[in-house]
């Protein structure tokens, strides 16, 4: 198993946790926008009450280890490693527990790109354990805003694993994938999944909407979030999201491996 100082120093090394490459600014500016509800920064979240830039930034710094001080505006951003392992044994335990009970799981992802086998070994291991890996509203369109307009993607699925993809191509499980934060794509899902009367999944993995936008519907949610992402650690503080990860969720796809070997032995999961 790997041990926690031997991940604790991956996360600084890898540029996971420590001074990561998110700027401040950019973080300080989604904090701005999503005290003013915009849809692109909720991610699906409906907030139950007012969260004001200076409080969110309060509750990042407790959760991720961001500098509190609003007058520090530029640099790189900071992700306190202990919390990032602190958030990873959590996030195990909600996994752990799944795969005891043989729940059934929904994975979705918006990095196809960095994460998607980071989620794929999950899909693996919790598959081995007896759980069902939906995949409801395969191939389905989305129509999703983006800042060149609205887009229409596809829902599709890699070894498990949910993701918007550009509608025809092939190729590549990656080829093709959409970087997307919409919660539309779980929506989707989880609306065609109970329409036809399927399974509902007991809990979804994934990152940006795909958590938000579950755990605003009654679902447990548990994901990766990175500083300038905080709909996820609000969720988590007013009790819609069970666990979050705070980590660069855009380094190499190779850099998550560690963590995931980390999280399946935490989990008592095979890998």
């Amino acid at each position: 198993m790997l041990r926690t100082g031997a991940l604790r120093a991956h996360l600084i090394a890898a540029r996971l946790a420590g001074t990561i490459a998110t700027p401040r600014e950019k973080s300080l500016g989604r904090y701005r926008l999503f005290s003013e509800r915009d849809p692109r920064v909720l991610l699906g979240l409906d907030p139950e009450r007012d969260w004001p830039p200076g409080e969110v930034l309060r509750l990042m710094g407790r959760k991720c280890g961001v500098s509190a001080d609003p007058a520090l505006r530029s640099g790189p951003d900071v992700i306190d490693p202990d919390r990032t392992i602190a958030g990873l044994d959590a996030f195990a335990d909600r996994i752990g527990a799944a795969a005891d009970r043989r729940a059934p799981v929904l994975i979705g992802t918006g990095h196809p790109h960095r994460l998607l086998d980071f989620y794929a070994a999950l899909a693996d291991a919790l598959s081995s354990a007896g759980c069902t890996v939906l995949t409801p509203a395969y191939g389905f369109r989305v129509d999703i805003a983006t800042r060149f307009g609205v887009r229409t993607y596809a829902l599709d699925y890699v070894r498990g694993v949910a993701l918007m993809r550009e509608p025809g191509v092939r190729g590549a499980p990656g080829e093709g994938g959409v970087h997307t934060h919409s919660p539309l794509p779980v929506r989707t899902a989880l609306a065609v999944a109970a329409d036809v009367a399927g399974p509902l999944p007991e809990l979804v993995i994934g990152d940006h909407g795909w958590v938000c936008g579950a755990g605003q519907l009654g679902f447990e949610a548990i994901g990766l979030a990175d500083t300038d992402d905080p709909a996820l650690f609000v969720g988590q503080a007013e009790g819609r999201v069970s666990a979050v990860v705070p980590l660069d969720d855009a380094v190499r796809a190779a850099h998550y491996r560690p963590l995931t070997r980390y999280v399946l032995n935490k989990a008592c999961l095979p890998h």
